[in-house]
This record gives C-alpha cells, structure tokens and sequence, in this order.
C-alpha cells in the first residue's frame, strides 16, 4: 500500500500542479462501457457479415461466396490498418527518449479512435432510418481506420507535448470534426476525394497546426536535451517510413470502386512516390554543404506524393502526369523542412514536433488542388462518357453536373477541410490548455519516463546520452557554422 501512494506521489510530482486530475484508467474504463453501450444499441452486421447472407445470395442470385465485399475489400484493409499501427506509430519513433508514446500512445489513440469513428460515420453516413441501426462491413472498417488518420496525423504536430489523456480528448474532437467535414464534403459538395488528401491530410494537418499552436510552450528548450534523435531511433523511424511508402497505393485505392478506378489509383500513387524519393534526395543532398542527406527529410518528404495524389488518385491524371506531381510534392516537402518549420516556429510559434505541415498540410492542399484541376479538365474524349459518369459519380442529383462546376466543388472541398481544421483544432486546443489534463512540465517534455515504466538501465543512464541533432531544426546548427 505504501509504495502504490509513493508511486502516485511520484507520477503527479513529474506534472504541472493543477486543481483536478483526470487520470487515464477511469478514462479508458468509462469510454470502453460507454462504447459497448452505444454499439449494442445502434451498430449491427451488414448483409454481407450476417448470417443471413446464405439467403442474400439466393435472392439476388449470388452464385458464390467470393462476390462478397470482403474478398474485395479486405487485402487492402489489411494494408491501411498496418499503416496506421505500424506505419504511423514507428515514423514518430525518432525522438532518442520518446519511442514507447510514440509507438505506444499511437495504439491507443487508435484503438480509441476507431470505435468512436464507427458509430460517428454510421450516423453521418449508413444510419437506417426504418431501424436506427448502423450496419457495418469491411468497407467500414477502412473508413474508420481512415478517420483515425486524421488524429494521428495531428498527433505528430503535439508529439512529447501533451499527456495521454489530452491525446484521447484530442482525438474524441477530431473524429467528430472528420466525420462532419467529411459529410460536407463527400456527400453535400459531392467531391472525389479518395486517397483522402483533402478529408484526411488536410484537416488532420491543420487540426494539429492549430492545436500545438494554441498549446505553445515559450519555456520548452528546458526539455531541448530530448529534442533530438539518436542513430537507432533513427532507423526505428525508417521502418515507419518504409511500411507507408509500400503500402500508400492501397490507402488511395482502398475505396475507390471495383475495377479500373481502383486499379488506376494503385498505379498513380505507385508512380508518384518513385517519383517523390527521386527529388527528396536530391534537394536533401544539394541543401547540405557536404552534400550529405539529411535523415529527417528521407523519412518524411518521401511520402509527400502519396499525399498529395489522394485526391487525383482515381482520375485519368495519366502515367507521366502522376509522376510530375510526385517530382514537385519530393521538391516543396523537403524545403519546407529546410526553412519553412523554423520559420512557422520563430514566427508564428508554431511548435511542430513531427512536421506535419510539410508531410500533410502543405502536399494536401497540392492534392486538393491538382485534383480540382484535374476533374475540371476531365473531357469524354479521354474518359469516356460512362467513365466519366463512373469516375465522378454523376448520378442522381448529381447527373447534370458538368466537370467546370466538378473542379469548382473540388476546391470548395479543399477549403472546408482547411477551415474544419484550422477552426477545430483552435477550439479542441483551448480545451486541452485548460489545468486539469496532466500535461508534462516543460523540462519533462519528450521523455517517456513520465508516462511509462522504463528498464532500470534506462533510468540509470539516460542522463548520460548526449543530445545528437534537434529535430526539424537541423539548419539552426548549420546556419551558425557559416
């Protein structure tokens, strides 16, 4: 009993002093309770995970199991969820004292998230309205690991900043945000967005922007020892890298409709991240006097292209032109690390831990750009005139449409998402700035001691790890050796 209150003692004397104290058990108890609530009241199998299925064939003369969706749908859901899990969870890896909240505070902000974006999807977007039941499937669960994007996107921008609490809180408001901006944008302006440069990138870029913006810390070189990386982290961060980039044409194509659109979008994005690796290495090596390559630029800007194409993804954008927009996305990521984050923090006091503005924000706008210009220039000739209807779904309500008027609802989309995220994360960040989340002190930021047991060697010796590069910053050290 007496070490479980020192131990109490110990954790809360690592925070800021505050009146109230929201711990994170009674938290993830009363969310977990509160999930299962709402699940065995609303949520229910679809017709293709029923046990009624066996019926549905026979009556829409289904001759075998393989049309069921799963067997489309689920290869690429593997892929996404492994993005999101592993991908997104290692990238952050690189702080040489954050490595367990980053992989570890990622799996549960996505385990959090994804029930929470189930039910706010369900009612937005399958809600029966004879029942008032949301029926799921395979195509859900991409949707919802797709709404988690947007969280851990914004998570990078707060990395080692905030306590996991405020992590939950954070990701409470933004799948709700996503699930309103993306109803907007999908369903009222009806734009293409697929890959999700404008719905998923662009808010999550800007909702994290936004957030770490109102949570600036003016004292935060008192943890500047943290802010670096060492050789393992590193390379711990490239597995991240490694696992996006690979598996990046699935999340563009994870959607898009059977056939050729899903085809077409695993071949563009394919294209444009060879492409984007090409010219990231390029600009990293002529930026360096040395003409070295700068591991941070390596680890991110070379998944800019797949950003930037979700949107276009799916369109005829063609083999050559898909390469072109990954052999800018490689050239203006990569200079956004050189000078845009130091200036976005010396300027505007913007503290972006992971720079998600030049792997998000910045080639998402790009992608909701060149998608609107694309759709706008999309004619018969080239699509054809049911691939054309096919492509932007120019059905219903929407079938007089024309491709001008498509490209115009394009671009109104990529302005709603940056307005949801810039608007949002302004909101959610006064939230979480209010003393009641735990958050570390300033000197405590980046390190994992404060939420997590560690090895007693690491306790031991962390003291005697010297602070190698500070990350997103790496041209301060070199500006003062000109």
């Amino acid at each position: 009993m007496g070490n479980c209150i020192q131990g109490c003692k110990d954790y809360f004397s690592r925070q800021k002093n505050t009146n109230i104290r929201l711990t994170l058990p009674v938290v993830c108890f009363v969310w977990q309770i509160a999930m299962i609530i709402l699940f065995g009241v609303f949520i229910r199998y679809d017709e293709e995970s029923d046990t009624h299925w066996v019926e549905t064939k026979a009556h829409e003369n289904i001759t075998s199991d393989i049309e069921n969706d799963f067997y489309f749908r689920y290869p690429s859901f593997q892929d996404v969820h492994v993005m999101i899990f592993v991908g997104f969870g290692f990238l952050m890896t690189f702080l040489k004292r954050y490595s367990f909240g980053a992989v570890g505070f990622n799996f549960l902000i996505a385990s959090f998230g994804l029930q929470w974006a189930l039910l706010m999807q369900g009612w937005f977007h399958s809600l029966d309205p004879h029942t008032g039941k949301i029926y799921i499937g395979v195509e859900s669960l991409i949707n919802a690991d797709f709404c988690v994007a947007g969280c851990l996107i914004a998570y990078g921008a707060v990395l080692g900043k905030v306590s996991p609490v405020q992590l939950l809180v954070m990701t409470l408001f933004g799948i709700t945000l996503f699930a309103v901006e993306e109803y907007i944008i999908l369903n009222l302006l009806h734009a293409r967005d697929a890959g999700g440069s404008m719905v998923i990138h662009t808010f999550g870029g800007y909702y994290g922007l936004a957030i770490t913006w109102v949570l600036y810390r003016p004292n935060l070189h008192q943890s500047k020892r943290m802010q670096g990386s060492v050789y393992h982290s590193d390379a711990f961060a490239m597995i991240g890298t490694l696992f996006l980039w690979m598996f990046w044409p699935s999340f563009n194509s994870a959607i898009t409709d059977h056939g050729d659109g899903q085809h077409r979008a695993a071949i563009n994005t394919y294209l444009c991240l060879a492409s984007t690796v090409l010219t990231t290495v390029a600009i990293s090596s002529l930026s360096q006097k040395t003409g070295k390559l700068d591991m941070v630029h390596i680890q991110n800007s070379t998944l800019a292209g797949g950003v930037a194409l979700g949107t276009a993804a799916e369109f005829m954008i063609s083999p050559y032109g898909a390469l072109i927009v990954g052999f800018f996305c490689g050239i203006i990521s990569t200079m956004g690390y050189i000078f845009i984050s130091p200036f976005l923090e010396k300027t505007l006091k913007i503290q972006d831990t992971c720079g998600i503005h030049n792997l998000h924000a910045m080639p998402g706008v790009i992608g909701g750009i060149v998608g609107a210009i694309t759709a706008a220039a999309a004619s018969e000739s080239v699509y054809g005139k049911q691939g054309l209807i096919n492509t932007f779904d120019f059905t219903g309500d929407f079938k007089d449409r024309s491709v001008l008027t498509q490209g115009g609802y394009q671009a109104a989309g990529m302005c709603v998402s940056i307005v949801f995220g810039v608007v949002g994360g302004a909101i959610v960040g006064s939230i979480l700035k209010l003393p009641i989340w735990g958050d570390p002190a300033d000197e405590n930021c980046f390190d994992d001691e404060v939420y997590w047991e560690l090895p007693d060697e690491e306790e031991e010796h962390q003291e005697s790890i010297p602070p190698i590069l500070e990350y997103n910053n790496h041209m301060i050290h070199k500006q003062q050796d000109l």
